[in-house]
């Protein structure tokens, strides 16, 4: 995999972590940075070993101050490679929401714009105490994309969605764990360790379990709620799984199961299982 150097993909055990180094820019995402992503995410999906994608900024962060706008006057400049470079960044945040492996962002201070949407496209968001969120289109004149806004909505909810693009204004993290927009808010010191222990945690869950939540939810975000034969093969898939009969094996033993050694369910282009 050739990554641009501001990115780095690492593994270490069952989780591995996709680190953001642009610390001159505040990890600010370019465009050769925003095509890597799909590419970071079919490396995780192959991985046999990998349960969980963390993604951070390098040491204390910042996360990402979001998209390079000084490079919009080459890239971005005129109506086709606007619509060009919007492609990308919005495949990148496909690619990323619906991996079949849950993520976690690790988000210390800036966590703007672009930032603010590869976090959204990650699973679970754990941040410390000096992050600062915003997602600013209305001091750029962007209209926000669809499947992004729709985001937002199912993280905050279309009150909190309203006063965060149309302000275009940053929230600190106190006001971001009240929102909904992270999971948890921690000290500086506690932050990565937490994130990591929590991923660790997920690592150790029945892979059928995570993998069909995953998409289960995704749909009833969507607005599906009734079963269907779709969901009824997610049903038949774990009634079936070795993850099931290691799950009770170990009620009945009464120790901990272990699902380490698992593998990944495969999935259909539809999200149900092959």
């Amino acid at each position: 995999m050739n990554l641009p150097e501001e990115l780095s993909l690492a593994v270490d055990g069952p989780v591995a972590t996709l680190t953001i180094d642009r610390q001159a820019k505040r990890n600010a995402f370019a465009l050769r940075m925003w095509q890597a992503i799909p590419e970071v995410v079919s490396a995780v999906e192959d991985d046999g070993a990998v349960r969980v994608l963390v993604i951070r900024g390098a040491g204390d962060g910042p996360f990402s101050a979001g998209a390079d706008i000084a490079e919009f006057q080459t890239v971005r400049k005129g109506e086709e490679a606007a619509a060009a470079y919007s492609e990308v960044v919005h495949a990148a945040e496909r690619a990323l929401a619906t991996m079949s492996k849950p993520s976690v962002a690790l988000i210390q201070g800036w966590c703007v714009g672009g930032g603010c949407e590869l976090a959204l496209a990650c699973d679970i968001r754990i941040a410390d105490d000096t992050a600062r969120f915003g997602i600013t289109p209305s001091k750029l004149g962007v209209v926000y994309h669809q499947m992004s806004t729709a985001r937002v909505v199912e993280t905050v909810g279309p009150a909190w969605a309203r006063y965060i693009l149309f302000t275009g204004e940053l929230l600190d993290a106190e006001v971001a764990l009240r929102i909904g927009l992270v999971h948890e808010v921690h000290p500086v010191d506690q932050a990565a360790a937490k994130a990591y222990a929590l991923a660790e945690t997920l690592a150790k869950r029945a892979p059928i379990t995570l993998a069909g939540a995953k998409q289960l939810i995704a749909r009833a975000a969507a607005g599906q709620a009734a079963d269907d034969e779709w969901s009824h093969r997610w049903y038949r898939a774990s009634y079936a799984s070795r993850d099931y009969a290691e799950g009770v094996a170990a009620f009945v033993d009464k120790r901990q199961p272990d699902f380490t050694t698992i593998l990944w369910p495969k999935l259909d282009e539809d999200g149900a299982p092959a």
